[in-house]
Parts: structure tokens; C-alpha cells; sequence
């Protein structure tokens, strides 16, 4: 491991404000996202898919939901690419635009009764320019907080985590009370629009407050001491190809998990004949507790480590897998209201939170925006196909029973606990140390005074050893 020969000054005062920016910014972009899956399970099918059956309609409406996922790693790598070259802050800006501009074209959409065909493709070629955006927003915002940071490095990480349920609640909000206020049928015919169209209000708010923090100190470091670098995605997938596959690995069941609990329950629900407005509510009131578990369990990550907290909280997602389904099916709001907050305030953010933190401590600076956008947003296509995985199994089987979406997240919450061993403990890990550097740092100008330990910690291993096992073992 190397450490930078000098590190711009981190000041508490900016940090605070590089977490705030990263809050608000990740409230307003998820905010955009989730109005769209809120959708796709109540609205589209009615919308833009008019011309199919009910089942297959909503099929169709979730794959468009899925298609964001699909485009998020390749977001992760475009704006990767540029955020280690460039800086954090500029793509940051350029991401908020790009998705607060397609969120509000889409509230501007014809429907399939208007525009035929055209309308479902434009609203697919849309979703995927907003996946791509969200897909290099989470990763910079994660580390314009992280590499601020002096110490508790998990918990303001976390806020940019924060920000997802954060919005989900606020879009959860806008839709119910929009839904309240209209009725289902003035809500289906146009209402819908108005959660997208107010977007643009949430732009302008956003990219005032991310204009005030000051670029990555790690980042302005990094560019410093090794100013001329290969491609970041390149340096990824050559120097910590197994770090990148496990941490993917460690994310997917968090995001399977997220997938029933914020998209596929809502469709399922409606179907077994829950009324809208409980599955709304019961979603809002999770999304407010799974705020206040993010930022807790990432803050006891900083004290016990973040592999505890990931296992344990794997081991409640294949457990709650079994037992959502028959909450929702007594059909009764406060049993279901539980099971969602239970699900997603307290065992979700047990992985989401400290994957933050995890993240920004897997990969060296020169190409950490993008192998942490790249694990996160591989892993985040779980959110995505899930709900899709899940409708084809139902409708495929025939048969109500729910027992082997639950099987499948039993599976995949195993693989995460296998995937966050092999990775070992890293909230120790210096974020200025290179494991993985293109060259050795050396200053030929003075004489060296340096012990054969530090050179030797100057000298990137050979090898992709996860970074935990470079620093040695863990407890």
C-alpha cells in the first residue's frame, strides 16, 4: 500500500456539506426513479400498454422498469470513467441534469391511444437514458462524501444511501396524496404526469447546492501523484477483477430484496385484491424507517465492521422472504404495513447501508468511482429483473404459491454471505492507500529516508487479493 505523499486538508465544515449534497441530490434522483416504479406497477399498463391483457401488460410495464436497471452499469461506467479522470463534482452536476430533464419528459409522453407503438418506445429510450444517468450519480455522490471524510467513514457515506428511500417516500407521498386528491381514474387518464413534470422544480435545487462543495480531496490527491493514467474501467477489470465480482456478489441480495419489497409487492398486492392506497401506505411508512436504519447500522458498521452487519442482515432476508408473502396475503393494512417496515426500516438497510462504506474502501482512488459504480450498479440490476423474475415465475407456474420467489431470495442472500467473507473486514482501510496503483510512488528528488517497509508498502501486489487480505487478517 502507498500513501499519498501529501492530501489536501479536510475541513468538517465541507464535509457536512458534501453529506448534505449528496442527501439531497440522491433524494431528488430517486425520488425521479421511484415515481417511475410506482408507476409501472399501478399506471403503464393502462397507459402505454393499453393493447395488451392485464397479466401481460403488466409484464411488459415492469420490463420497462427493468430496462433503467440494465442501463445503470453502463452509467457507471461513462460517468466512472470521466469522475476519475475529470473529477467527482463535474459528473455529479452533469447526472442531476440528465435525469431531472428525462423524468419531466416523461410526464410530457403521449399515451398508446395517442401515438401507438412510438409511445412505449420513447418511454423505454427514456427510462434508459435516466437509468444511465442514476447509474454514475450514486457512486459519486458516495464518494464526494467518503473521501471528505476523516473518520466514521461509513456513516457519511451512508447519506447518499439515505437519499433512496428518502425520495421513495417523498414520490410514495406525491403519488398517494395525488391519487387521494383525483380518484384511480383521473390519476390513470393524466394524473400521473404531475410527480414527473415537478422534477424539473427539484432540478433547479439540486444543482444549487452540489455548485457549493468542493471537489474530492482524495480525488485532487490522486491526480497529483499519478497525473498521466490508463482507462479507469480498464485498470478495474485487469488489477481487481475478483474485488469487482465480489462486490457484486455482496450487493444482489440487498437489491433482489429491494426489488419485492419496493415494486413487485405493490403489483402482487393489487393482484390478490389489496387496495392501492394500503400498499402506498405501508410503503411510505417503511421508506421514513429506512432512512434512520441506513444511518444507524452504517454508523455500527464504523464500530464492529461492515462484514457483521452483512451477514446478519442476509441471514433476515432469506428468513423475511418467507414471511412477507403470507403478511401481504391476509390483506389486512396494519400486518402489512409491519411487514414492510420490518422489511425494509430494519433488515434491507442491515446490507444497504454499510455498502456505502464497503465500497468506497474496495477500490484505489485512481479508479474508485468506477469499480464502486460498477459493483453497485451490476448488483443494483437486481432491483431491477427481480420484480420481472418474479411476475414470469407466477404467471409461468399457475399455482399462487409464493414459495419459490422466496427460495430465490434465500439463494441469492447465501451468495452474498459467501461474496462478504471472502472480502473480509475494510473499514480499517486508509482511502490515499494504493493497492493496486499503475506506479510505484517515489520522490527522486530528495534522498530516500524511507524504511524497507513503506517501500515495500509503495509497491502494488501483482495480484487481485481482495483489499481486506492485503491488510492483513481480520478478526
Amino acid at each position: 500500500m502507498a500513501s499519498a505523499n501529501s492530501t489536501p486538508t479536510k475541513s468538517t465544515p465541507m464535509l457536512k456539506r458534501a453529506a448534505a449534497s449528496a442527501y439531497l441530490g440522491s433524494v431528488i434522483e430517486y425520488y425521479d426513479f421511484f415515481v417511475y416504479s410506482v408507476c409501472a406497477a399501478l399506471v403503464f399498463k393502462d397507459v402505454f400498454f393499453s393493447n395488451l391483457t392485464p397479466a401481460v401488460g403488466t409484464l411488459a410495464s415492469l420490463a420497462t422498469f427493468a430496462t433503467g436497471y440494465l442501463a445503470r452499469p453502463l452509467g457507471g461506467i461513462i460517468f466512472g470513467h470521466f469522475g476519475d479522470k475529470l473529477g467527482r463534482k463535474r459528473m455529479l452536476v452533469v447526472s442531476m441534469f440528465t435525469i431531472g430533464i428525462a423524468s419531466t419528459a416523461i410526464g410530457l409522453l403521449p399515451t398508446y391511444d395517442q401515438a401507438g407503438l412510438i409511445a412505449p418506445v420513447l418511454l423505454i429510450l427514456i427510462r434508459v437514458i435516466q437509468g444511465v444517468a442514476i447509474g454514475g450519480e450514486w457512486g459519486g455522490a458516495m464518494l464526494m462524501s467518503a473521501e471528505h471524510a476523516t473518520k466514521n467513514r461509513g456513516f457519511w457515506a451512508s447519506f447518499t444511501s439515505a437519499g433512496a428511500p428518502t425520495g421513495q417516500l417523498v414520490s410514495a407521498l406525491v403519488i398517494a396524496g395525488t391519487l387521494a386528491a383525483m380518484g384511480p381514474d383521473a390519476f390513470i387518464a393524466w394524473g400521473w404526469r404531475l410527480p414527473f413534470l415537478a422534477s424539473i422544480l427539484l432540478l433547479i435545487i439540486g444543482v444549487i447546492v452540489r455548485s457549493a462543495v468542493d471537489e474530492s480531496p482524495e480525488f485532487l490527491a490522486a491526480k497529483k501523484r499519478t497525473p498521466k493514467r490508463g482507462l479507469p474501467i480498464i485498470a478495474t477489470l485487469r488489477k481487481q477483477p475478483l474485488t469487482l465480482v465480489l462486490a457484486v456478489g455482496v450487493g444482489l441480495s440487498a437489491f433482489m430484496f429491494q426489488g419485492l419489497l419496493t415494486t413487485y409487492s405493490i403489483a402482487y398486492g393489487v393482484q390478490i385484491g389489496i387496495e392501492r392506497q394500503t400498499i402506498l401506505n405501508a410503503l411510505s411508512f417503511s421508506s421514513f424507517f429506512a432512512i434512520f436504519g441506513i444511518i444507524g447500522w452504517s454508523r455500527l458498521s464504523d464500530t464492529i465492521g461492515r462484514r457483521p452487519l452483512v451477514i446478519a442482515g442476509a441471514v433476515l432476508i432469506a428468513v423475511w422472504g418467507f414471511a412477507l408473502f403470507p403478511m401481504l396475503e391476509t390483506k389486512n393494512g396494519l400486518i402489512i404495513t409491519i411487514g414492510m417496515i420490518v422489511g425494509q426500516g430494519i433488515i434491507h438497510p442491515m446490507i444497504y447501508g454499510p455498502l456505502a462504506g464497503l465500497y468506497s474502501e474496495l477500490f484505489d482512488t485512481e479508479h474508485r468511482y468506477t469499480g464502486a459504480s460498477l459493483g453497485y450498479q451490476i448488483a443494483g440490476i437486481g432491483a431491477g429483473i427481480s420484480p420481472v423474475l418474479f411476475a414470469a415465475i407466477m404467471s409461468s407456474t399457475g399455482s399462487p404459491s409464493t414459495i419459490p420467489l422466496s427460495i430465490i431470495i434465500t439463494v441469492v442472500a447465501a451468495l452474498s454471505i459467501f461474496c462478504i467473507w471472502r472480502l473480509g473486514e475494510t473499514k480499517s482501510r486508509t482511502l490515499s492507500d494504493q493497492h493496486f496503483a499503475e506506479t510505484p510512488v517515489a520522490d527522486t528528488s530528495a534522498p530516500s529516508t524511507s524504511t524497507p517497509a513503506s517501500a515495500a508498502a509503495r509497491t502494488a501486489p501483482a495480484t487481485d487479493t481482495p483489499p481486506a487480505a492485503v491488510e492483513g487478517p481480520t478478526p
